[in-house]
């Protein structure tokens, strides 16, 4: 006969495990209290944060660089999380299945797992490699991708640095995947993967010509190379966006880029069928992670570009009433706003409990009280969100933005889930016959339209 061990009790009185967390986290609050309270008094405070004010204005570029870097790498991984997501859900509902439901509501954390999946996994480096080079690859290709973000204008003053030749700063960063892919491929000590390398990089040196041409008559309508500026010169109203002015060079923009991003229907980097993983046969973990998060992040920067170049940028399609007149100036009510606020807040949340607690099956009143805190932060936190985008230039226009980019984004997810992947001749053979020939035509006709009838 087995005995099994059982836990010792706990004696009376004294607190668990949860109990301890949270004493020592009241503790800390009160500690904390009594230090503001402290540098309060002895003015120790304001003195700190009027010395550290006059710091930051005396480094603006600094500052301005340290938090556009910032920014740039806090965005990343989530929009490629995002795309994840989204290409698995709309897929999903395009095929009539019902897409990942399990982790988190929704299955909105199903792309968070993959990702912690590639984290987890064993990160393994082949014998016969070039170790530095195997390594760096996918941080050459990663960091390409993430460099394109400092340049794009996502709102008006939403940029990292309005350099006059943002154009061509972007597509030379663009341009170091192709480094990276051959890098991966030829240390890879891998024929199948030296194929794939070769493959990918011919792929996407033809497509980065027709692909930087199609935008040298955007360009020469605007009269600059910063994007910022090219933003400003669609202002106005959709007639003037220069998908308008020039259709062609929208097509063919759309067509490098979808290969440039390597989606379908020309996906043939990794076409798994014919050369196992492409360049990437021999990687795993963390550094196949690199190369699989730069692939989703380029989805989100060839929409944002063709935003940029072609739909007007951060400007509405129409003349938007915006800034909204309307403003709340709390100097000038001097001290007696601060019973307000702190009444508004209490006397909702009273009201919304009220409402829920008549309400059959009538819960609780504590349990009452606690839906109509969370219903009331929802509304207040809401109400904040209108008032901002309302009067906040930058934030309408982000929005504006952020709306056009992910159609786009929504677009290359359909077009994956509905075209077959072509041959690598047809491939080919649309660069060199079509795109670039009718790239080369349309600078001609735009230069020519110019000179006859201005911009």
């Amino acid at each position: 006969m087995s005995v099994v061990a059982q836990p010792a009790a706990r004696p009376a009185g004294q607190p668990g495990v949860r109990g301890k967390i949270a004493t020592a986290l009241i503790v800390a609050l009160v500690i904390l209290a009594l230090l503001f309270v402290l540098g309060l008094v002895t003015d120790l405070i304001p003195w700190f944060v009027s010395w550290s004010w006059g710091v930051l204005g005396a480094n603006t570029g600094i500052v301005r660089f340290a938090i556009a870097i910032v920014a740039i790498l806090v965005l990343t991984i989530p929009t490629a999380f995002v795309i994840i997501f989204l290409e698995l859900k709309i897929i999903a509902f395009m095929n009539l299945r019902i897409g990942p439901n399990r982790t988190g509501p929704w299955g909105m954390l199903a792309s968070v797992f993959h990702g912690l999946k590639v984290l987890s996994k064993e990160d393994f480096t082949p014998l016969g490699v070039d170790v530095v080079v195997f390594t760096m690859a996918p941080v050459v290709t990663f960091v390409g991708m993430v460099m394109v973000f400092l340049v794009i204008p996502f709102g008006p003053g939403l940029i990292g640095q309005d350099m006059n030749v943002a154009a061509l700063y972007l597509f030379a960063m663009g341009g170091l995947s192709v480094l990276g892919l051959l890098m991966g491929g030829w240390a890879s000590y891998n024929k199948y993967s030296l194929l794939g390398g070769l493959r990918s990089a011919a792929q996407l040196v033809t497509y980065e010509i027709p692909l930087t041409l199609s935008v040298v008559g955007v360009i020469m309508l605007a009269g600059t190379m910063s994007l910022n500026g090219i933003v400003e010169a669609q202002s106005g109203s959709l007639l003037g966006w220069f998908v308008v002015r020039q259709p062609l060079a929208f097509l063919i923009f759309i067509l490098a880029a979808t290969a440039e991003a390597n989606r379908t229907p020309f996906d043939m980097s990794e076409a798994d069928q014919e050369l196992v993983g492409g360049f990437a046969t021999e990687y795993s973990g963390m550094r196949f992670g690199f190369f699989f998060f730069a692939e989703y992040v380029n989805v989100f920067v060839v929409s944002a570009l063709a935003v940029v170049f072609f739909f007007g940028g951060w400007t509405a399609p129409f003349g938007w009433p915006w800034p909204v007149a309307a403003s709340l100036d709390f100097a000038s009510l001097g001290l007696s706003w601060i019973p307000v606020l702190l009444v508004i807040p209490l006397l909702g949340t009273a009201v919304l409990a009220c409402a829920v607690w008549i309400l059959p099956p009538r819960p609780p009143f504590w349990q009452a009280f606690l839906v109509g805190a969370v219903l009331f932060s929802f509304i207040a936190l809401g109400a904040a969100l209108v008032f901002v985008a309302a009067n906040v230039e930058a934030v309408v226009g982000l929005l504006w933005f952020m709306a056009k980019s992910y159609s786009f984004v929504f677009i290359f997810v359909w077009l994956r889930g509905t075209l077959p992947r072509i041959r690598i001749d047809q491939l080919m053979s649309l660069a060199w016959k079509w795109l670039l020939p009718a790239a080369l035509i349309n600078i001609f006709v735009t230069a020519l339209a110019i000179l006859v009838v201005g911009k």
